[in-house]
């Protein structure tokens, strides 16, 4: 048994599994583009969200910190104030002592000169 085959016939059969081939190659590859594309608006969906999440954040953190930075401006100006206040209100220990010291020194000299009055009126 023999079998023949015409050379044409022979190209003509490889061309077309070869057409064949490239078809399913072409579509199987384009299925592939579809599906990355597919991942790639995912993750620029992801991207896109984090991005956004973080920037709120990360605006919140600012706010904070600018808020705390007022409170530490305004607990400075009070304490710079306490100091400005302090020296008028504050009495040092000393200080008194030494001001108790003047005013009975004073009442003394009062008190000896009432009783040189009721003495030079006894006297008489």
């Amino acid at each position: 048994m023999t079998v023949t085959v015409d050379f044409w016939y022979l190209v003509g059969l490889l061309l077309g599994f070869l057409g064949v081939v490239f078809t399913f190659g072409k579509l199987l590859l384009g299925q592939f583009e579809q599906r990355l594309d597919q991942r790639f608006k995912a993750i620029d969906e992801a991207n896109k969200a984090t991005s956004t999440h973080w920037d709120t954040r990360f605006a919140e953190l600012l706010e904070q910190n600018r808020r705390e930075a007022d409170g530490w401006q305004r607990i400075e100006k009070d304490f710079l104030r306490f100091q400005a206040a302090l020296p008028m209100e504050y009495v040092r220990r000393d200080d008194y002592i030494r001001n108790q010291t003047v005013i009975e020194a004073k009442l003394d000299a009062v008190a000896l000169k009432i009783e040189n009055v009721q003495l030079k009126g006894l006297q008489q």
